[in-house]
Order: C-alpha cells, then sequence, then structure tokens
C-alpha cells in the first residue's frame, strides 16, 4: 500500500483527504491512502518518515512550506527559486521538494480576474503560501504590494492601507489563514469602505468556502473567490509529481 500525506501544524480545516480518497475511489486505485499528520514541530518530520516507511508523497500546508527546506534531500529548480515546498516527493529514502502552489494559484487566478495594463494587487502575508503567489504574479507581469503586519523594505503594514491604496489596487489576494476554520469570524484588517465593485479578492482560504473577508467584499460588490481551484489544481499537480519521474 503506497501512502500519501499532509503535513502541517493543524489540520482540521483540511479538505485534502477527502479529496484523495474521492479520487482513489473513483479512478479505481486500489493500492493508496491519504492521511493527514498533525507535527507540531517541522523537526519531527524525519521521524514520521522512520514510521511510516511506505509514504511516497506528501503535501505540506502551514506553517512549514519555507521551515520543511533544510530538512529536504533535494529542490526542484522552480521551488528553490520560489522559496517555498508544498509537495514532497519521496523515493528510495531521499525526499525532493516542489512547488505544485504557483501552478495552481497562476491558472486559476487567470480564470478568475481579467488581467489589463493597469492591474495592480494587494498581497495580504508575507508566509510560503505568498511567495508562491509573488512568483505566478511576476510571471502575469502584474505589479503587487506586499502587505504583512508590520511594514518593512517592499512592504506594508495593514496600518498604512487606505481607500486611496485599494482605489490603485483591485486585485486583493490574502495568502494568511485569518479567517479559516475554526476562526471564522477573523478577517484582514483592509479598510472595508475601500471595496466596490472594481475589485476582485481571491482568498486563499478554502474552509469556511464563504470567509468573512469574502462575505465583507461582496457586500460592497467585489468579486469574490475562494482557494477550492488552488486546492484541486496544487493537488492534480501533485498527484502527477508522485506518480511520474521528476
Amino acid at each position: 500500500m503506497r501512502k500519501f500525506g499532509l503535513i502541517g501544524k493543524k489540520l482540521s480545516h483540511s479538505f485534502s483527504k477527502k479529496y484523495f480518497t474521492e479520487k482513489f475511489k473513483r479512478e479505481g486505485i486500489l493500492d493508496a491512502q491519504y492521511e493527514l499528520y498533525e507535527l507540531p514541530h517541522m523537526a519531527g518530520l524525519p521521524e514520521l518518515l522512520q514510521q511510516e516507511p511506505e509514504l511516497v508523497g506528501l503535501n505540506v500546508t502551514v506553517p512549514y512550506k519555507e521551515q520543511v527546506i533544510p530538512l529536504l534531500d533535494e529542490m526542484d529548480e522552480a521551488a528553490a527559486q520560489i522559496g517555498a515546498v508544498n509537495t514532497i516527493k519521496i523515493s528510495g529514502g531521499k525526499t525532493k521538494g516542489f512547488n505544485t502552489d504557483f501552478i495552481a494559484f497562476k491558472s486559476s487566478l487567470q480564470e478568475f480576474y481579467p488581467i489589463h495594463k493597469q492591474s495592480k494587487a494587494l498581497v495580504l502575508g508575507t508566509g510560503g503560501a505568498a511567495k508562491a503567489v509573488w512568483a505566478a504574479l511576476d510571471a502575469l507581469a502584474i505589479p503587487f504590494l506586499k502587505v504583512s503586519r508590520t511594514a518593512g523594505a517592499g512592504q506594508v503594514s495593514y496600518s498604512q492601507l487606505s481607500d486611496q491604496v485599494l482605489q490603485t489596487h483591485q486585485l486583493i489576494i490574502n495568502t494568511t489563514p485569518i479567517g479559516m476554520y475554526p476562526q471564522v469570524q477573523e478577517a484582514p484588517e483592509l479598510p472595508f469602505s475601500g471595496i466596490t465593485q472594481q475589485h476582485y479578492v481571491y482568498d486563499l482560504v478554502y474552509n469556511p468556502e464563504e470567509t468573512l473577508l469574502m462575505q465583507k467584499c461582496a457586500a460592497n460588490g467585489a468579486k469574490v473567490i475562494n482557494g477550492l481551484p488552488m486546492l484541486y489544481q496544487q493537488a492534480d499537480a501533485a498527484w502527477s509529481i508522485w506518480n511520474f519521474k521528476y
């Protein structure tokens, strides 16, 4: 039996096991199972691999997409450039890191958002998921402003956001876990009065399906989408990595 799974700190929000279990049943894949592996610390990965010798593939979620890198034997070139890993292939006792978030976000964004010459984005968060989003926006030639809890080199704080900033940045992407189950009554601290019908809001959170951020923005007429399209596309890309030569 081949084992696959997801590693992260807290996984009660995850749909990954349901998605892959249904995929295995639908496609008649009888030699595979997918499990959730909560790790209190990233240092627990080597022990997990020892305890589960049948593991051949892992997904990686918050907050370990960057922390996992020093523990890997090898890195795919694209993942190394992005600086974050969300997929691990395990073969011959060796681990290799990949990033399918980049592919999945770029593709799903193009389906959701009509890119034009004046496009500018706000990217909320600066973690591992944000790095894949930055790379995708660069590839699509969309200028972006990084938003974090504190201002710094090349980024602003939430308190520095204004209606004027929102007026010129009509694509908003939330890469943070704010609003994710079970903290569903939380939302990033945006000046929501500046959200209009011209805004497109992409929340990478997918549980709940409609986050408080999405609700507040939709109430002002913005187009909103959650992270499910990205989840499905990155999961399919991960499956290809695990099952074919990379």
